[in-house]
């Protein structure tokens, strides 16, 4: 996908100085509301909605291809918004993510993923160590590892789901974050209830200040609507 993703943001690139000065001078003077820039990337961005529509059905049950479409259409999205300044009121790509065979899919595989990706943070070496254990200035809350990785994973998905169109789809992502951090606290208690004959033990205090971190994190996130 990331051929004709890129050839499309190339075709835009290309033509905007085109389109500035010597169509929108046409269209300005005889009164048009249009702006040629924008209606242009509205036409190419609707000849990648029916490649998409064409390719998903394709790609539906292979996780890799799936997860790689998803990645390249969000890169996309965010050059075609940050560089080229398309418009929200537009049709995107959003829009074909978000229908319901695709969307269910997608959340599917974000969440085996995201499991994939717990499993290997606290199976490290370095789950219950802080990168910053030699920075005390920077290492006030004593973090391990595995809860910044966690955070981070979080903070991932909000920004790849953030984009999308309604409401309801942002929840059903939201429900699944619910479902992560859940799972991550029961992981917690488990390693805990490892930990308890030592609870001023390394570890233990290290799932202490895990908890308090995340904690603290979601606090701040509070006002993220």
């Amino acid at each position: 996908p990331e051929w004709y993703l890129t050839q499309v943001l190339m075709w835009i690139g290309n033509h905007a100085k085109f389109l500035d000065d010597k169509i929108q001078p046409i269209l300005d003077k005889a009164g048009s509301s249009v702006n040629a820039g924008l209606e242009f990337s509205r036409a190419l961005v609707m000849l990648i909605l029916e490649k998409l529509a064409a390719d998903i059905p394709c790609l539906l049950y292979d996780d890799t291809l799936f997860c790689h479409l998803v990645d390249e259409v969000l890169l996309f999205e965010r050059e075609l918004y940050s560089v080229h300044g398309y418009l929200s009121s537009l049709p995107s790509c959003m829009h074909i993510l978000s229908e319901e065979s695709c969307f269910q899919r997608w959340l599917t595989v974000e969440k085996k993923f995201a499991l994939q990706k717990m499993d290997s943070m606290l199976s490290s070496e370095a789950a219950w160590v802080s990168q910053y254990k030699d920075i005390t200035d920077v290492d006030e809350m004593k973090v391990p590892d595995c809860a910044e990785t966690f955070m981070t994973l979080l903070l991932v998905i909000t920004d790849r789901y953030k984009n999308l169109p309604t409401a309801s789809r942002k929840l059903q992502f939201l429900d699944l974050q619910k479902e992560l951090v859940d799972d991550f606290r029961i992981r917690l208690t488990q390693v805990m209830k490892e930990e308890t004959r030592a609870s001023l033990g390394f570890r233990y205090c290290a799932i202490l200040n895990a908890v308090n971190y995340i904690a603290t994190v979601l606090a701040d996130w509070a006002d993220n609507v």
